[in-house]
């Protein structure tokens, strides 16, 4: 799963979309995913990003990690693979 990446840090403004369009810059983008606060149904600051291949998100990482969204900074990194017990 090294195509998905966990971005956090993101404005509560920002839209999927918005996430889809940033980072086509470095890839083909497979799907965003941005999660929301089940008691308030509100956008949590982070999304799950995947890439097409392991190439495109790797460049993702290195041309996008520490970058600004609007007024804030963003971390890039991989997402880390979810266990089921």
């Amino acid at each position: 799963m090294l195509s998905k990446l966990f971005v956090r840090n993101i404005p509560f403004a920002t839209t999927e979309e918005d996430l889809s369009n940033i980072f086509s810059n470095a890839g083909v983008v497979r799907s965003v995913k941005m999660p929301l606060d089940q008691e308030t149904n509100r956008k949590r600051g982070f999304a799950f990003v995947e890439m097409q291949t392991a190439q495109e998100a790797a460049r993702a990482i290195e041309h996008m990690n520490n970058s600004y969204v609007g007024d804030r900074q963003i971390v890039v990194e991989y997402a880390k693979e979810r266990r089921v017990a």
